[in-house]
C-alpha cells in the first residue's frame, strides 16, 4: 500500500515559493533583446516580448513606469530594459518586470524625437504649404524666451539698433527643464489671444540634445503651428534643429538672426523713401518741362495765332448744309401734299357719299339698317329707308318684282 506523502502543496502555494525564490535572485538585470509582441493595453500597462536568435522572454511594464518612457517602442526594435525577473502567479509562467526601457544603439531622447518627427509629419505640422508670410512691417514684436538669458538680450539690442521704434512685448518661461515646455506652449497661445502683437520670435541659445528637448515637445510644436501670428523660431546655433523649426514659419539659423529678419531698418527705409522723393521730384520735373516745350510748340501754331481762320469756314459749311437741308425738306413736303391730294380725290370717288352725289341712292330696311341688294332681302308690307344726298326716304312695299318680270 503507498503512503501519502507528508507535505503536499497547491498549485499556487509551488507559483509563491517559485515567484519569491526568483525575485529575490534577479531582484535587477539589464537584458537586450528585440521586441514583439509589442501591445500597449487601455490600462496603460505594456506587454510584449523579448527575443533573441534562441529564445524568449515575456515582459510586462506597469503604468507607473510607463509614462515615464520619452517614446513608444514597436515591434522588430532592438533595446535594453532593466527589471526584475517574477512570475506571473495565475499562469505560472515567469516573465520580466520592466522598469525602464532605452533603445540599443540609439540614444532614448534620440528615439523619441524619430518618433515624434514622424508622427507629426504624417499629420502635416511641418507642411510648407500652411506655413503663413512674415508681415513686412511688424510695429509690435512678442518674444517668447528666458527673461535672464543672453538671447533675449542680444535680441533687443538687435531689434533697437535696426528700429528704435517698435515695441517689444516679452512673455518670459523656462527653455530647459521639464516646466519650459507648458510655458513655452502657453506663451505662444496667450501671445495670440493678446491679439496685439504682428510677430512672434520664440527661442534659446544653443544646448545639446536634452538642453533643447522642450523645443522638441510636441504642445510646443503644436502651438507654434496653431498660431494665427507667424512665428520665427531661433533655437540654438546654425547647427541645432528641432521640431519647433520645422514647425515655425520661418527658421532663424540664430536669435540674433531672427531679430535682424524681424525688425525692418528704420535708417534704411527713410534712405529709401528719401531717394524716391528724389526720383518723383525729377520724374515731374522733367514732365513738367517736356509739357512747357509741347506748350510752346502748340502756341506756334496757326489755329491759336489766328483761331477764326479755323472757325469760319466751318460756319460757312455749316450754313450751306442748312440752307441745302432747308431746300430738301420743303420739295419733300410739296411732293407729300401732291401725292395725299391724289389720294384723297382717289378716296372720295370710292366714298359712298360721292356714289349718292353723282345720283344714286342705298336702300335699307329700316329695322335692322340691313342694305338692300336683292328682292329676297324685303317682303311686302316691310318699311325701307332710302339715303339719297340730301337725307332719308321713308317707304312701304307694296309689292316686289323680279327682274325678269320686270316689264318697266
Amino acid at each position: 500500500m503507498q503512503t501519502m506523502p507528508d507535505e503536499v502543496y497547491t498549485v499556487t502555494a509551488v507559483n509563491k515559493m517559485a515567484r519569491y525564490t526568483i525575485e529575490e535572485s534577479f531582484p535587477s538585470l539589464w537584458v537586450e533583446g528585440e521586441v514583439s509582441n509589442y501591445h500597449l493595453h487601455g490600462s496603460g500597462h505594456r506587454y510584449f516580448s523579448l527575443k533573441d536568435d534562441s529564445s524568449q522572454i515575456r515582459c510586462a511594464m506597469w503604468r507607473s513606469y510607463g509614462q515615464a518612457l520619452k517614446f513608444e517602442p514597436k515591434d522588430g526594435m532592438k533595446v535594453i530594459v532593466a527589471g526584475g525577473l517574477t512570475i506571473y502567479e495565475k499562469g505560472g509562467a515567469y516573465q520580466l518586470s520592466v522598469k525602464k526601457i532605452i533603445p540599443s544603439g540609439v540614444g532614448e531622447l534620440e528615439m523619441a524625437l524619430r518618433q515624434l518627427k514622424e508622427k507629426l509629419t504624417e499629420e502635416g505640422l511641418f507642411d510648407p504649404d500652411h506655413k503663413k508670410t512674415l508681415p513686412a512691417y511688424p510695429m509690435k514684436i512678442g518674444i517668447v524666451t528666458s527673461p535672464t538669458g543672453a538671447v533675449i538680450h542680444d535680441i533687443i539690442r538687435v531689434i533697437k539698433r535696426r528700429n528704435p521704434g517698435l515695441d517689444i512685448i516679452l512673455w518670459p518661461t523656462e527653455v530647459q527643464g521639464d516646466i519650459a515646455a507648458p510655458q513655452l506652449a502657453e506663451g505662444i497661445q496667450q501671445i495670440n489671444e493678446y491679439g496685439e502683437v504682428d510677430l512672434i520670435i520664440i527661442g534659446r541659445g544653443g544646448g545639446s540634445l536634452e538642453d533643447l528637448w522642450a523645443f522638441n515637445d510636441e504642445r510646443v510644436v503644436r502651438a507654434v503651428y496653431d498660431s494665427v501670428i507667424p512665428v520665427i523660431s531661433a533655437v540654438g546655433h546654425e547647427v541645432d534643429y528641432t521640431l519647433t523649426d520645422m514647425a515655425a514659419d520661418y527658421s532663424a539659423a540664430t536669435p540674433s538672426m531672427a531679430a535682424e529678419i524681424a525688425a525692418w531698418p528704420l535708417t534704411e527705409m527713410k534712405d529709401g523713401i528719401n531717394a524716391y522723393l528724389q526720383v518723383m521730384k525729377r520724374s515731374v520735373f522733367d514732365h513738367f518741362r517736356e509739357n512747357k516745350t509741347r506748350f510752346r510748340e502748340y502756341i506756334g501754331y496757326r489755329v491759336f495765332r489766328k483761331p477764326e481762320s479755323i472757325i469760319e469756314p466751318r460756319c460757312q459749311r455749316l450754313d450751306g448744309q442748312i440752307q441745302l437741308l432747308r431746300l430738301l425738306s420743303e420739295n419733300r413736303f410739296d411732293t407729300f401734299r401732291k401725292t395725299a391730294a391724289i389720294h384723297m380725290s382717289r378716296l372720295e370717288a370710292l366714298s359712298p357719299l360721292g356714289i349718292l352725289a353723282r345720283g344714286y341712292s342705298v336702300t335699307r330696311t329700316g329695322k335692322n339698317k340691313k342694305v338692300v341688294s336683292s328682292i329676297n332681302d324685303i317682303e311686302q308690307g316691310v318699311i325701307l329707308e332710302t339715303i339719297v344726298p340730301d337725307g332719308l326716304v321713308f317707304s312701304q312695299v307694296e309689292k316686289t318684282e323680279k327682274k325678269n318680270e320686270y316689264k318697266g
